[in-house]
């Protein structure tokens, strides 16, 4: 590994932390299969928490065919509710952008789940969510 890899404390420049999760739907708990749906984002530096989906309908059916895919779409933009607050995010609205996050990726048995969270560096975390969305999901 060369040191142009790493980021020693202060030289990150204008970058500032984030953490992310990919958020995946298992239409069938028992068998395990998932495909990726969308992305969360927190940075804390920019009080920012975000969420970016896209549901691929075909490969939903594709591991379920009896697959609830209008139940997935809501529970995606109930996930991208919360991100954005306010009234769409019912009992979290008042939540800051932190506590948010760490609800929505804390484990769950349900169709729509998060993954594990990894961080980055970034200047712009609604870019990044768009891009990792980009890369991770489509």
């Amino acid at each position: 590994m060369s040191d142009r890899h790493i980021i020693r404390a202060g030289q990150g420049g204008d970058r500032d932390v984030f953490e992310y999760a990919v958020l995946r739907v298992v239409p069938r708990i028992e068998r395990g299969e998932c495909i990726n749906a969308g992305v969360l984002v927190y940075c804390r530096a920019k009080a920012y928490v975000g969420a970016r989906t896209h549901l691929d309908e075909a490969r939903l059916l594709a591991l379920d065919a009896d697959a609830d895919v209008a139940g997935v779409r809501a529970a995606l933009r109930a996930v991208e509710g919360v991100c954005g607050g306010g009234a769409a995010a019912g009992q979290a609205a008042q939540d800051d952008a932190g506590r948010r996050f760490r609800w929505l990726i804390a484990p769950r048995s349900t169709v729509v789940q998060p993954g594990p969270v990894h961080t980055g560096l970034t200047t712009d975390p609604g870019a990044e969510t768009q891009r990792l969305l980009d890369l991770l999901v489509r």
